[in-house]
């Protein structure tokens, strides 16, 4: 089955059906910091244009997730942003999206993110990222579903969340009947080929 693969970054998105890509994947979910654009520039961007996978993101046009539509839209890729009304302005709405879906609020948006996604990537982000992240991971530790979550660990950033997982699992809070299927890419160019070998791991299992 072909898999309508949507990475997170910092925001939440929904994206419609599009015809898929050579490999399998149509959009990309990106979980992703509104800010910190001095620090992580968008390299992926490329990477997700060049691939036909539209991205799906959180519609506003500042810091890394601005930047990254920009980026996106630049290079000739499909744009999809879902934002809830209040941060319309606050978030300055990317009016450059081919998509734009405003939603009442956060609790909204975030299950349109959900029911449209079918894999999630963390890059590096604050508060919001780290919450959204977490959230999948507890889900899909649950059964809820079974989609690939990535952490792109790019500049190491996300190197104190993994080892805060290792110790919960050392600890036994995290034990083998609730196990947690993430996977970890430290290089921008690593994230496609994770989520793919991930996703072609979830249709065997199922």
């Amino acid at each position: 089955h072909a898999l309508r693969a949507r990475v997170e970054l910092r925001t939440r998105c929904r994206v419609r059906e599009i015809t898929t890509n050579e490999h399998g994947m149509a959009s990309g979910v990106i979980y992703y910091d509104a800010n910190g654009v001095e620090r992580f520039q968008p390299a992926e961007v490329v990477i997700l244009a060049a691939n036909g996978i539209t991205l799906v993101y959180g519609g506003g046009s500042r810091g890394l997730m601005g930047a990254l539509a920009k980026s996106v839209h630049e290079h000739g890729g499909r744009i999809i942003g879902i934002i809830p009304d209040f941060l319309k302005a606050r978030e300055r709405m990317f009016t450059g999206a081919q998509e734009i879906i405003v939603t009442r609020d956060m609790h909204e948006r975030k299950r349109l993110m959900f029911e449209r996604a079918d894999a999630f990537v963390a890059l590096p982000g604050g508060i919001g990222t780290l919450e959204e992240l977490i959230e999948q991971l507890t889900w899909s530790q649950l059964g809820r579903h079974n989609k690939p979550i990535l952490i792109a660990n790019i500049k190491d950033f996300w190197d104190p969340l993994v080892e805060l997982l290792d110790h919960m699992k050392r600890l036994g809070f995290i034990h083998s009947d609730l196990i947690i299927d993430y996977r970890v890419a430290a290089r921008v160019e690593d994230i496609l080929p994770a989520i793919e070998a991930a996703a072609a791991r979830a249709r065997i299992s199922r």
